[in-house]
């Protein structure tokens, strides 16, 4: 059997997990010496390279020693949870990245928490070094602290720890400059198991899937008995306990960062299956005449939801190539089979689908992708899950860490408080205060933006779904109140100039309105219903001043996320490729007073 190694790596979002799978692939020379690789290689998709963060795992393959090592490269982020849980199923260890000065965070625990619960040999990673007031050995007694509370065994305890930089490109098993990152290839070599090579029927659990034009859907997973053959007859275990024959039209095994045709893989190794139909993740494929399934994997359930429904607004079908709700529901059906932490239900409204998600970046990263697909959508406001455990109402609560500068350590806190946040730990460190706190889901939406301005852009927040805990009372929503467009046309500088004192405006002087959309904020807790298509009446005898265009506001710009968080339960998001409006639920007035009025 061919020597492999299958590794994870885990860590916090923007720790430098993707650039640690930069440095493996260029110091076993996947790629030639003259050749253009760039940077975070394997954030291929362009929101993730936009975003700076990874969303969806990936696989690469490098050799080293004489060794195959498979690289999983995983998110850090909360909302992908559900990405992470499925592909550490392939890996035999981890490599657990830990930032220099932040130390682990609570995405850190909960990857952790995953991979110490299957099992897997963890390696700890100590990056970022380089980095003004780091303190690694702070760090390096934090992680265990956190290995021990999440009970980790003897063996797990037993950890080995390397320090490096992986921007500089170098790691060590000591805190001191290397020429590069071989030590720690030697330590993936040393201390992460080869996989268990079990004899028997073929067993191979499907936990990720690839798509090509050419070939269609690919089952991607690891071989964790027998061996798979090119053209031969297997069965596909699914959940309920049913199998179906299917024949195995061409293997696949990783290498680099591209897949090679294999004719056979063994236990142990990840491969890619082409020719079965009809899959879905966490399916086994089993032997043809003696079929055995896995078990079924376990993935957290969502924790939020929202309103996905055709654009009614009467800009509708101008920008998008799907506008239909039967587009809207095929594509939302094809995102349930490769997305997991994913559920939609249909509503009343055969024009709106309700969708369930981790969190506001999970769906706004599905609303994002689907924009630049092509299609047109309106989105409401994200809603938190509620449920009911032993005849009391409960509600997400996620555990919130705020690093912010002792200077607005107060406001922080006082923000947090209002959203009924608990202050659990306070850390003074260099400068910086450490906040940790438990806060309902609700409490969070709308809450970064408002940190960010009121520390000056300086808070770092990260949060993490904690449990399910009784229902805390009513949390103060936006204060402000909204100025709505009266007509539809096209907004004019004059308009927009005489209504400056009224707040801030979302469009500038030129853009198209419509009744009904949310053009701007109201300086006052009501909402405002004005004219910004108004001309300036023309005359025969010229004005003395010019034109007060130039002295216009710019516009406020928000993105998909800030957009998400700002609208309240009687307004929603228009989406469409180049545009993303905000608007009420009701476009006329008169609707939006009868709809107040049935509210009570």
């Amino acid at each position: 059997m061919q020597n492999i190694r299958n590794i994870a790596i885990i860590a916090h979002v923007d720790h430098g997990k993707t650039t640690l799978v930069d440095k493996i692939l260029h110091s076993t020379n996947v790629f030639r010496e003259n050749q253009e690789s760039g940077e975070l290689i394997m954030d291929n998709n362009d929101i993730e390279r936009e975003r700076g963060i990874t969303i969806f795992s990936k696989n690469a393959s490098v050799e080293y020693k004489g060794v195959k090592i498979n690289v999983i490269d995983t998110p850090g982020h909360a909302d992908f949870g559900g990405e992470v849980e499925r592909v550490l199923k392939m890996a035999d260890g981890v490599i657990l990245l830990v930032d220099a000065f932040e130390g682990p965070m609570p995405q850190t625990r909960f990857v952790l928490g995953k991979a110490l619960e299957l099992g897997l040999k963890p390696l700890v990673v100590i990056n970022k070094v380089d980095k003004e007031n780091c303190r690694p050995d702070e760090v390096y007694d934090k992680v265990f602290e956190l290995f021990f509370n999440l009970d980790a065994t003897e063996e797990q305890l037993d950890f080995p720890a390397f320090y490096g930089s992986s921007k500089q490109g170098w790691f060590n098993t000591e805190n001191v400059p290397t020429e590069n990152i071989l030590p720690l290839m030697d330590g993936i070599l040393e201390h992460v198991p080869a996989p268990e090579a079990k004899e028997g029927d073929l067993q191979m659990q499907i936990t990720s899937l690839d798509y090509s034009k050419f070939l269609g859907r690919i089952a991607v997973g690891k071989v964790t008995r027998g061996e798979i053959k090119e053209g031969d007859w297997i069965a596909l275990a699914k959940p309920d306990g049913s199998f179906k024959k299917h024949k195995v039209k061409e293997l696949y095994t990783f290498t680099g960062l591209g897949k090679v045709k294999a004719t056979e893989v063994k236990a142990g190794d990840i491969c890619a299956v082409v020719g079965i139909d009809g899959f879905q993740i966490g399916d086994t494929i089993a032997d043809a005449e003696n079929p055995e399934a896995l078990p079924v994997m376990h993935i957290d359930e969502p924790t939020m939801n929202m309103s996905f429904g055709i654009n009614n607004s009467p800009f509708f079908g101008k920008d998008g190539k799907f506008v239909t709700s039967r587009h809207l529901v095929d594509r939302l059906t094809d995102e349930l089979e490769r997305n997991l932490a994913l559920r939609v239900e249909p509503t009343e409204d055969s024009n709106t689908q309700l969708v369930y998600g981790r969190g506001i970046m999970h769906l706004s990263v599905l609303i994002e992708t689907m924009r630049r697909e092509g299609y047109e959508l309106t989105v409401g406001q994200p809603q938190v899950i509620f449920k009911e455990i032993d005849g009391e109402k409960c509600e997400p609560y996620e555990t919130l860490v705020i690093d912010v500068p002792d200077d607005y350590s107060s406001k922080a806190i006082d923000l947090v408080t209002q959203r009924k946040g608990d202050l659990l730990v306070m850390e003074a460190k260099e400068g910086m205060q450490h906040l940790e706190f438990e806060i309902p889901s609700r409490g969070l939406i709308g809450l970064r933006s408002l940190m960010l301005t009121s520390t000056a852009g300086e808070a770092v927040m990260a949060h993490n779904f904690l449990a399910y805990k009784p229902f805390k009372g009513a949390i103060a929503g936006r204060s402000a109140g909204v100025i709505i467009s009266k007509d539809q046309g096209t907004s004019t500088p004059y308009s927009i100039d005489k209504l400056q004192d009224r707040g801030k405006f979302f469009i500038a002087p030129g853009e198209e309105v419509y009744e009904g959309m949310i053009i701007g904020e109201h300086s006052r807790n009501n909402d405002l219903v004005v004219n910004v298509v108004e001309a300036k009446k023309l005359n025969n005898i010229r004005a003395a001043g010019k034109d007060d265009s130039s002295s216009i506001a710019p516009k406020t710009e928000m993105t998909l996320e800030e957009c998400m968080e700002y609208i309240q339960g009687d307004e929603c998001i228009e989406v469409t490729p180049n545009f993303i409006r905000l608007r009420k639920i009701h476009l006329k007035e008169n609707d939006r007073k009868r709809y107040e009025k049935t509210m009570g």
